[in-house]
């Protein structure tokens, strides 16, 4: 990355989007520790995987944001780079939590062992040379060939990912209960939309000429769409995760409306009881 500088708003626009993602991933870990044990043990996989992804995430991010203060010095009003802005942080991230990201959607679903082990297997082989093959072209000058070429073939696994949520998935979609239906196209379709910010800020310093406007776009880019495929995607598992615990019987039954009760309604010393 060749040096350039910063005006102090531009700065503070990629510092406060790296603050927003660690206090996601780290409210969301601490959140999907604490609801993973209300689910029986049979439904806690998936849920177990979303904390394990955020984990990663929050500790990849306190590095990230350590190396982009410690990449800056401010001068006359503008923040000079003058040290290395470590991007190859968030590419160690996503090539141990985007295969997870993928195994929580696949774990969820509750299918056989064998489709379970063929799909994640596939997925996880996909994802980890989408990720690889995706850096060389990311480290490279902006207007190169070499950049172009590793975007082109890093795209080739990301379409085999998306044919596999969407055209192979689609039939198994079917056979969930109903009311899990329209979450687990809500899943694949955050997947798409997430994901497809990734590419377009790995366009950005080939389209936009100013070398500071780009980085600030491709960092907080980045990091919106991470909070969105992690801490977003993992609500979302969970949410489906206690629908089928539910729909199964395998949760207790729960007091009706015990969040509308009074502390004088007769009910709140037995169920505190």
């Amino acid at each position: 990355m060749e040096p350039f500088s910063l005006s102090e708003g531009q700065f503070e626009i990629v510092y406060n989007s790296f603050s927003f993602a660690i206090a996601a991933m780290g409210a969301s870990l601490l959140f999907f520790l604490l609801k993973r044990t209300e689910l029986p043990v049979p439904y806690r996989g998936a849920v177990t995987l979303s904390a394990l992804v955020v984990g990663i995430a929050l500790y990849h991010y306190l590095r990230i944001f350590e190396s982009w203060e410690s990449a800056f010095t401010l001068v006359d009003g503008r923040y000079v780079m003058d040290g290395t802005f470590n991007e190859g942080y968030r590419y160690v991230d996503w090539l141990l939590t985007v295969p997870l990201l993928l195994a929580e959607l696949v774990l969820v679903l509750r299918l056989s062992k064998g489709r379970t082990r063929s799909l994640i297997t596939r997925l996880t082989i996909a994802a980890v040379l989408m990720i690889a093959t995706g850096y060389p072209g990311e480290i490279a000058d902006p207007d190169s060939f070499t950049r172009t070429f590793w975007g082109v073939v890093s795209t080739v696994p990301f379409v085999y990912i998306l044919w596999v949520l969407f055209a192979e998935l689609q039939s198994v979609i079917r056979t969930q209960p109903e009311e899990s239906r329209p979450w687990f196209d809500g899943l694949r379709w955050l997947l798409l939309a997430t994901w497809g910010v990734y590419p377009l800020a790995y366009l950005a310093p080939q389209v936009i000429d100013d070398a500071a406007t780009a980085e600030v776009i491709r960092q907080v880019g980045y990091s919106v769409a991470d909070v969105l495929a992690k801490p977003v995607f993992g609500l979302m598992i969970l949410a489906i995760a206690f629908m089928k615990a539910r729909r199964a019987g395998a949760l207790e039954a729960q007091p009706d409306d015990v969040a509308a009760l009074t502390d004088d309604d007769p009910r709140v010393g037995s169920i505190a009881g």
